[in-house]
């Protein structure tokens, strides 16, 4: 029974030897793992987490209104000449040219010399265009006041606001929704519809519709519009303020002596800075050689 005894313990002193030899034991499955006790340690204080605000969310980014330059035919000298706006981008282009040009010039249009025709409080009440004519709906007041070259004026400042556009030729008019043949007491034929070519002497013989007065530009510069110069020939000077000449030489429109052309310039300068600038645009006289026909354009020169 002793030797028995013995040979039992022997073999459990072997058993544990074997086991502490292990260095990572694999607990059989279905039995629990047993914790070794670890010696105690100075416990380590830990910074309590701040709570990081979320990220704001971001708003919505403004979008800047997309814009469309549109002519506006007023009056410089008895004489139709252009302003040039910036309106809000629509499908109704037509209607906000007008809208723009019965609201009339700027304080600062003024101050280059224009003026409307138009009688103040002339309201749109509605505008449609088919087969290249457009009728144009006005308000009665369109029609008061004023004599004969007023009226003519007038029609012609809405004819060729409304004619800047390739989808129109000619303008039929109404008055609150009344056709009518002729405009005010004056009687301005507009039936049938008329068009630019009806209020050729309205026009200066130097007529530049591109650009506008108080424009910035860069270069290259477009210069755009019409003549009746002798011999279709014609000068055209892009100078600072200051008198600085950055660009002069002759031009041609496609007919002259008689015969009303078009030309359409591109004019390279070179400016620093932006600056103020003068577009000067001329004949020489063929009697005695002098300047005549003067149009001068003030203009921002941008690099």
């Amino acid at each position: 029974m002793r030797r028995r005894d013995f040979a039992f313990w022997l073999a459990l002193s072997s058993l544990a030897a074997a086991c502490r030899s292990e260095a990572t034991p694999t607990p059989n499955a279905g039995a629990v793992p047993t914790i070794s006790p670890t010696p105690a340690s100075t416990p380590v204080p830990v910074a309590t987490p701040t709570a990081t605000p979320p990220p704001a969310t971001p708003g919505p980014t403004p979008t800047a209104q997309r814009t469309l330059t549109v002519a506006l035919y007023f009056l410089r000298q008895e004489k139709l000449a252009v302003a040039r706006r910036a309106v809000g981008e629509t499908p109704r282009i037509g209607t906000a040219a007008l809208q723009e040009l019965l609201a009339g010039p700027t304080d600062q249009e003024v101050s280059f010399g224009l003026s409307t025709e138009i009688p103040p409080g002339t309201r749109l009440n509605d505008l449609a265009i088919a087969d290249g004519v457009a009728t144009v709906d006005l308000s009665a007041d369109f029609a008061a006041g004023g004599g004969a070259f007023s009226m003519q004026a007038r029609v012609a400042q809405v004819v060729f606001t409304l004619t800047q556009f390739s989808s129109v030729r000619a303008v039929r008019f109404r008055l609150d929704g009344q056709p009518v043949s002729a405009i005010g007491g004056e009687g301005v034929v507009v039936e049938p519809p008329p068009s630019r070519a009806d209020f050729e002497d309205l026009l200066p013989l130097i007529f530049v519709e591109v650009p506008g007065p108080g424009e910035a530009v860069t270069s290259p510069l477009r210069v755009a519009g019409s003549a009746n110069t002798f011999e279709a020939t014609f000068m055209v000077r892009l100078s600072t303020v200051e008198g600085a000449v950055l660009y002069e030489e002759p031009a041609m429109a496609t007919s002259g002596s008689g015969t009303r052309g078009t030309f359409d310039l591109t004019i390279p300068f070179v400016v620093s800075q932006p600056v103020d600038g003068i577009l000067r645009l001329w004949e020489y006289s063929a009697k005695d050689g002098s300047e005549v026909n003067i149009v001068e354009i003030p203009l921002r020169l941008v690099p």
